[in-house]
């Protein structure tokens, strides 16, 4: 495909097509993906997590620059919610990116979540391949402000931070199980704020009551809480640092490859899921099949899951 050698040229006008083939879902990213799948798994994912207001597109804004200020190339994604009632996105994280945006060594690309939840958009694994693809060096992620129990971004990052800020109430009711445990960096943003001590500690006091073995003799990785001050720049060097040590720790103790083997089985799974639904719901709405099956819920003769259940064994069952 013209496209794909264009891409892996690293044309921009061609990278910028291809995400938006994907994200319209057209039958040519399919084909594009496939050809471009054997040149990818070179560029360094970076997940940046947390509630909304924490600082995340300042946070991402600094790491940008540092990472140029070593020669790297950066391609960053920005997440951003879907209305649910217009279907439109803002798309606005980037207008904090203020020094990536001028810089041609950098690629700044929004995402709508469109009604996806997991503080991502569906493409999002899609996405990260097409910029691997084209040669960066970094892919920095930003997800939409994220909740306790939105963990997708584990799947498609080797290293994730989450970024918490003081001052909402119960710090620690944005760290609980979840968010906290796919952390491999963890950062108190707005660290010159009354209350980012107290923060902190009780982050290292939960860590500690969840230390994983091998933890105390360096075999078990735990995550360290970095202070920052993005506004300023200030602790960003710190947490650069604590990813590339992470990095460093998934490549000399064996779990990068494990690591991208859980996250290749759970996206093949869902793919898996998708699109036999897909299959399924297609093959149900011939023949009237799916009409007979919703009225039936609607009269109360099945309960959708037994409806559905029928509709799925007829599927698998055809000749």
């Amino acid at each position: 495909m013209e496209l794909a050698d264009k891409l892996l040229a690293g044309d921009r006008r061609a990278l910028a097509r291809a995400i938006t083939l994907t994200e319209n879902e057209d039958p040519a990213a399919a084909e594009l993906a496939a050809a471009i799948y054997p040149q990818t798994g070179r560029a360094r994912v970076v997940g940046v997590t947390g509630p909304p207001g924490a600082g995340k597109s300042t946070i991402v804004d600094g790491l940008t620059y540092l990472y140029r200020q070593s020669g790297q190339r950066v391609a960053v994604v920005a997440i951003d919610p879907t209305s649910p009632f217009s279907g439109g996105a803002i798309l606005g994280d980037r207008i904090r990116m203020r020094r990536g945006t001028v810089d041609p060594g950098v690629f700044i690309r929004s995402l709508a979540t469109r009604g996806h939840l997991g503080g991502l958009s569906w493409h999002t694994g899609s996405v990260i391949r097409l910029l691997d693809a084209a040669g960066f060096d970094a892919v920095i992620v930003e997800t939409v402000g994220a909740g306790q129990s939105e963990i997708e971004i584990m799947r498609h990052a080797e290293t994730t931070v989450v970024v918490l800020v003081p001052g909402l109430g119960d710090e620690v009711q944005a760290a609980k199980a979840g968010i906290l445990e796919i952390a491999d960096v963890l950062v108190v943003n707005k660290a010159d704020l009354a209350g980012a001590d107290r923060l902190a500690k009780e982050l290292d006091m939960m860590l500690k009551l969840g230390q994983p073995p091998g933890a105390a003799s360096g075999e078990a990785w735990v995550p360290p809480i970095v202070k920052t001050v993005a506004t300023s720049d200030e602790g960003l060097a710190d947490l650069m640092a604590a990813t590339e040590r992470h990095q460093r720790y998934l490549a000399e103790s064996g779990r990068f490859e494990t690591r991208r083997r859980r996250e290749l089985t759970a996206e093949v799974r869902g793919l898996v899921r998708e699109l036999a639904g897909q299959a399924a719901c297609a093959w149900a709405e011939t023949a009237g099949r799916w009409e007979r099956a919703v009225t039936a819920v609607v009269a109360r003769q099945s309960d959708p899951r037994t409806a559905a259940g029928g509709l799925v064994r007829e599927f698998l069952e055809r000749r």
